[in-house]
């Protein structure tokens, strides 16, 4: 259970991605039915004022100290540097030591990666950073095209708006997809993207009138027990197969299969954790041919099996 987070600053912090975590892990949402997060603000110094990179200050609570039986130590965006405060670096490194979850917003992982914590780890940050980082950090496995990557004890988060995927994937790997499903929909913002997507894609020139694919997105939602070949798709978004294809990954990061697949995905996720309905049941309602299948994605995906996720998730 996630239950503590400590926000770990220092000088010249991104202001939006620590926000992302005040509203993420700080906002108090338990009259929706989210479990209680205490949340801490953290600084070398508690009182001392921290300079943002926009000309503001912010005063923490906590001084490094509070770092002490946190759950969750996240790490937001700041300005790059040669050296960072050892003393942060140092109290990164306890608390990963003790057992602490690690994330990363941005280029948050140059601290992560400058306490020595990423060696032989996989890893992300903003893709605009990504041959500064490498070169830095040679011996950390770099994934510079995915929204974050999750490494068990280390998330590490993309730029900016891809700090929310990471933050609640890690509030649904923790305290399942009800919760974060619940704060997604607070923050108005989808609660499905995978990790795996890309983070930079180039819009091509629309070869029709259409503005978006979201039409045929909820229509895949609200058929999820059906096949839906490209042609099929292509079709009903009166594209042809190439355009659709190309217009689906340029709006999604991903291809159709996958983005379905993710979806299926996570229907299952929900309906394990509301309902009492059999894995057999939950495969067919998912859109899954096969019990097997659903566990061969389901693990994929999730990294357990239906069962031992439902046994963890289904009380809450």
């Amino acid at each position: 259970m996630l239950k503590t987070v400590a926000a770990i600053l220092i000088d010249d912090f991104a202001p939006f991605e620590f926000g992302v975590l005040c509203e993420v892990f700080g906002t108090d949402r338990t009259d929706e039915g989210v479990p209680p997060v205490e949340f801490r603000v953290v600084g070398e110094e508690p009182g001392k004022p921290l300079r943002t990179d926009v000309g503001l200050r912010v005063l923490p609570d906590h001084g490094l100290d509070a770092l002490d039986g946190a759950d969750l130590v996240a790490v937001p965006a700041c300005t790059i540097r040669d050296e960072y405060p050892e003393p942060v670096l140092a109290a990164v490194r306890a608390a990963h030591a003790r057992g602490a979850t690690l994330l990363s917003v941005c280029n948050g992982a140059f601290i992560l990666g400058a306490a020595g914590l990423l060696d032989g780890r996989r890893c992300t940050t903003h893709w605009r950073h990504a041959a500064e980082f490498a070169a830095r950090h040679p011996r950390a496995v770099l994934d510079p095209d995915v929204l974050f990557v999750d490494d068990g004890d280390i998330v590490t988060g993309a730029g900016t708006a891809s700090g929310i995927d990471a933050c609640l994937h890690l509030v649904r790997r923790e305290l399942g997809s009800a919760a974060a499903t619940t704060i997604a929909r607070r923050m108005v913002v989808p609660p499905q993207r995978d990790g795996g997507q890309r983070q930079y894609v180039d819009l091509p020139v629309p070869d029709c009138q259409a503005e978006s694919l979201e039409p045929i997105l909820t229509w895949m939602l609200e058929h999820l027990t059906e096949e839906h070949p490209v042609s099929a798709l292509a079709r009903r978004a009166t594209m042809s197969e190439r355009t659709f294809a190309r217009r689906f990954v340029a709006e999604t990061g991903t291809t159709p299969h996958r983005w379905l697949t993710t979806q299926r995905v996570l229907h299952a996720r929900r309906l394990l954790e509301t309902t009492a309905l059999t894995l057999d049941e939950v495969a067919h309602r998912c859109g899954f041919t096969s019990t097997a299948l659903m566990r061969h994605h389901f693990q994929k995906q999730v990294g357990v099996a239906p069962h031992d996720y439902r046994r963890t998730f289904a009380t809450r």
